[in-house]
């Protein structure tokens, strides 16, 4: 058995697995996002990464025999913590202004070292770790990270070290930053427990999806929205990322989108909840058309000044409506990168806790003119890491067999009526982006 812990921004999932990708238990312990406003995006550092981790670890742990645990993460993060390792401060998040304006309102390259220059100057703070480094320390005792969530610390991070210069202009020194290992390499144990050097959550949710072929799109549907392109081509392409995908020879040119679930929980929660069946079922003329930007965009925009609206409501929309206005906007904006990304795409691949939706699974299929091929379980960043675990512990040589896990519960194809609908729909939001 091992374990896999997803540290996500509403909460931390964690997954106990068999050696055949069979998850025998699961946990979720929900945390507090603390998003006072638009610029503002942070944890309770100690209940979420430290706490929450523990409980969720332990309560999947009970009763097994666990060989190997890896914790996956969103990034980038960062908490300053006091000499025992005990966070001390706010976590910040990915977005967070923190991270982009400097103490004189300067604009710097790379969020980290923002979030850096921050958190040094706060009481009591002797090291400054991202969320992987906390979660493991709690662990296991070692304060590490793994060398792909350390990159996305750049420039903080050259990508072999800790750029000491960098680091002294902002009073820090190297090992006040944490130990950099590969995330399927054991840095400590918890008990007879392997503890890997962790990864990213999109890194993870990657091994766990079944979309590997030029033409699937891989949609990460939690609370950050991610679409990858999967090409044979590498293509560099205007506000958007390209990166060499998990499967050797494929690349993925896509990105990351507040206007996933962080932006559909909202909505729903604003409307008050109303009953799923009803939602699906809203019809496929008259629906309001959302630019689902309540905290800014990242790709392709890249402007963290871009808010919401709500486009053409009238009488008769009631909140089942407007949650399938939602919904459809997050497939604009899947559709909107694909576009970008010149790519000649024939299927969609679900992932993530969006996937428990039968309503934003089918507005996906409607606003792409896709199928929609569903994962089998929602928290695949904790089944990837779980897999991880695996290597860690030694039970696998690689993570070259990892996607032997991956596997699609079902397949969504679009309503001919509402995929119509939605496409008039959509030239309707193209005409208001900015």
């Amino acid at each position: 058995m091992t374990i896999g812990i997803d540290i996500g921004t509403t909460s931390v999932k964690a997954v106990a697995a068999a050696d055949d990708g069979t998850v025998v238990t699961s946990s979720q312990v929900h945390h507090d996002l603390i998003a006072p406003d638009a610029d503002r995006f942070e944890h309770d550092a100690a209940a979420a990464w430290v706490d929450g981790v523990l409980a969720a670890y332990e309560t999947v742990a009970a009763g097994h025999e666990v060989r190997g645990a890896t914790v996956s993460a969103m990034v980038p993060s960062m908490c300053g913590v006091d000499d025992s390792g005990r966070p001390v401060t706010p976590g910040l998040l990915y977005g967070d202004a923190r991270g982009r304006d400097t103490a004189d309102g300067g604009r710097i390259e790379g969020e980290a070292v923002g979030f850096a220059a921050w958190l040094a100057g706060q009481e009591g703070v002797a090291a400054l770790w991202p969320a992987q480094a906390v979660a493991n320390h709690a662990l296991c005792g070692v304060a590490a990270i793994d060398s792909s969530t350390a990159m996305t610390l750049a420039p903080l991070f050259t990508g072999r070290e800790w750029d000491p210069e960098l680091l002294a202009s902002l009073d820090l020194l190297p090992d006040q930053l944490p130990v950099c290992s590969p995330g399927w390499t054991a840095i400590g144990h918890r008990g007879d427990t392997a503890i890997s050097g962790g990864t990213i959550d999109a890194l993870a949710e990657q091994y766990m999806a079944d979309a590997h072929t030029p033409g699937d799109v891989l949609v990460i549907c939690g609370t950050t929205l991610i679409a990858w392109a999967l090409t044979d081509e590498w293509r560099d392409v205007e506000g958007l990322w390209t990166i060499p995908y998990t499967v050797p020879g494929v690349i993925a040119i896509g990105g990351a989108s507040n206007g996933g679930g962080l932006f559909v929980d909202h909505v729903r929660r604003l409307v008050g909840d109303p009953d799923p069946a009803r939602v699906l079922a809203a019809p496929a003329d008259g629906l309001p058309v959302w630019l689902p930007y309540i905290r800014g965009e990242r790709t392709p925009f890249n402007d963290p000044g871009l808010r919401a609206a709500l486009l053409d409501v009238r009488l008769g929309h009631g909140p089942a409506e407007i949650l399938a206005a939602a919904h459809e906007a997050t497939g604009f904006v899947v559709r909107h990168h694909l576009e970008l990304a010149g790519t000649s795409p024939t299927r969609l691949v679900a992932t993530g806790g969006g996937t428990r939706s039968p309503a934003w699974m089918q507005a996906l299929a409607d606003t792409t003119g896709l199928p929609v091929d569903v994962s089998n379980h929602p928290m695949g960043a904790a089944l990837g890491a779980a897999f991880m675990g695996r290597v860690a512990a030694g039970l696998e040589p690689d993570m070259s067999a990892a996607r032997a896990w991956a596997r699609t519960g079902r397949r969504i194809e679009p309503r001919p009526d509402h995929a119509t609908a939605a496409d008039h729909r959509y030239r309707r939001f193209r005409e208001a982006l900015p």
